[in-house]
């Protein structure tokens, strides 16, 4: 059973914190990386942040994220637990979405790949989870 189940969502007031969890079964994060989307009402749905343990070419880890949550944002992964997490920081009320998590059998190798990618290029999705960031 090859899956992402995530946790964590919620209501949360502008300039609070909130973090996402994204456990996976079927397979090892180590092997395939992660990423984060983010779909807003009425909006596309859009890549937020990706991390994956060896990256092509460079075999280190590699992280990178969207310009508008740089230095907020922050993802990790606990290879114990075999799950990636999104600590989201000084929450805006553009933040609010449907967060997803997300790999590939392909993309999901290199995360420098998975965030050139378009949503429906990548195949396993999490559940998806609200965060609302309302006053």
């Amino acid at each position: 059973q090859v899956q992402l189940v995530q946790s964590g969502g919620g209501l949360v007031q502008p300039t609070g914190s909130l973090r996402l969890s994204c456990a996976a079964s079927g397979f090892a994060v180590v092997d395939r990386g992660i990423s984060w989307f983010r779909q807003a009402p009425g909006k596309e749905r859009d890549w937020v942040s990706c991390i994956t343990y060896n990256e092509p070419l460079t075999f280190e880890p590699l992280t990178l994220y969207e310009d508008s949550v740089k230095g907020r944002f922050t993802i990790s992964m606990d290879k114990s637990r075999n799950t990636v997490y999104l600590q989201m920081n000084d929450l805006k009320p553009e933040d609010t979405a449907v967060y997803y998590c997300a790999s590939d059998l392909v993309f999901g190798a290199s995360c420098s790949e998975m965030s050139r990618r378009h949503a429906s290029e990548l195949e396993l999705w999490g559940q998806g989870t609200l965060v609302n960031v309302s006053s």
